[in-house]
């Protein structure tokens, strides 16, 4: 089961699965679409599940708000479980799970106001309580002044900021995002990504925002899932699945970077290498940076620098090194011991010739 319950922050799940599986049948052939998935999504959390195409993310969340029936399994939304409710009592749920969409589903011939009111329509709200709530929603997400104007009048970001006000008019709990930002340019993206983050900040809402851009997952998500051919691949927090990932699935949607190495670079010591080529990977609070001076002066031999990577992840510091050292016969493990906790890991990638 992959649980984030013992962090305090996030204490309290607010979506429990477990043992979850979803079948489909296509031409006569089934698909196991997902495989024993068990998650504890904490309330008030920002949640990512990352995948590629066809990973079963799309399953996922249609099961999470209750398009799709569960095959196996089950999944408890606020303690409910979602098999055990009747029609009513799962529309009643619904009314607590906005949805935004990719592709934002806007009515495009009825204007801002209209379509963020539409879901209070249908529930037969009096009118008086409609319009204070869609000005309400419409102010949040910044589009006051756009309330008469029509979908095709707006920008993809204003759009999916529509999309959003309508997703929250119910007042929901939990919000579920569906690759929300992937029709959206760059600039349009991280406007409504901070939107949405100041919306989990403000209204306490759990967020479950399911993607295949890592970015994404970087810029506002607490923990992460990676999801592939329907199973749990790895999770964690999102700091520390960035800073060390253990699957290639993982390292293929971090997309990383090319390791710079020496021309004559090989994997097994020869006879007339010179050097050791090393990755050292360190991860600190950004309070606590590694002091390199100390660090380098561990060596015994003359280092040369050939690449270097630091990223900042939710207030961590995650960073990388690519060195030639000038010895081949060093006590690794030793040299390793030595270097922690300044260096949470030290890796000979090979040997050299010449460290260029």
């Amino acid at each position: 089961m992959v649980s984030f319950g013992a962090h305090t922050e996030f204490s309290v799940p607010y979506i429990k699965i477990r043992n979850l599986n979803k079948y489909y049948t296509v031409q006569g052939t089934q698909v196991h679409a997902l495989k024993d998935i068990n998650l504890d999504i904490p309330k008030g959390s920002i949640f990512g599940i990352i995948g590629k195409s066809g990973a079963g993310k799309s399953s996922l969340i249609r099961t999470l708000n209750g398009l799709e029936s569960v095959s196996d399994g089950s999944i408890h939304i606020h303690q409910q479980d979602l098999a055990q409710l009747n029609h009513a009592e799962l529309i009643q749920l619904r009314q607590k799970t906005g949805m935004i969409f990719q592709h934002f589903n806007l009515m495009s011939a009825k204007t801002v106001y209209e379509n963020v009111a539409l879901p209070l329509k249908v529930a037969s709200y009096p009118k008086d309580q409609i319009d204070a709530r869609v000005n309400e929603v419409l102010n949040l997400v910044g589009l006051s002044n756009k309330a008469d104007s029509y979908p095709s009048q707006l920008s993809g970001g204003q759009k999916q900021r529509v999309g959003i006000a309508r997703a929250l008019v119910h007042h929901p709990e939990v919000l579920l995002c569906d690759e929300a930002t992937s029709a959206l340019d760059p600039e349009s993206t991280s406007v409504v990504l901070s939107l949405l983050k100041e919306i989990n900040q403000t209204l306490g809402i759990t967020i479950v925002l399911i993607t295949h851009e890592m970015q994404v997952i970087r810029e506002i998500c607490d923990q992460v899932v990676v999801i592939d051919h329907g199973e749990i691949a790895e999770s964690g927090q999102v700091w520390s699945v960035f800073s060390s990932p253990q699957q290639k699935i993982t390292q293929e949607l971090l997309n990383l970077e090319q390791l710079d190495l020496p021309i004559d670079y090989l994997p097994d010591i020869q006879p007339d290498s010179a050097y050791s080529i090393l990755k050292l990977r360190y991860e600190s609070a950004v309070d606590q940076s590694p002091n390199l001076k100390t660090i380098f002066e561990q060596f015994d031999a003359p280092v040369h620098l050939l690449q270097s990577h630091v990223d900042t992840i939710q207030n961590y510091l995650i960073g990388s090194f690519i060195i030639a050292l000038k010895q081949t016969d060093a006590d690794f493990n030793a040299l390793s011991a030595k270097l922690k906790p300044s260096i949470a890991q030290l890796e000979v990638l090979g040997y050299a010739k010449s460290a260029y």
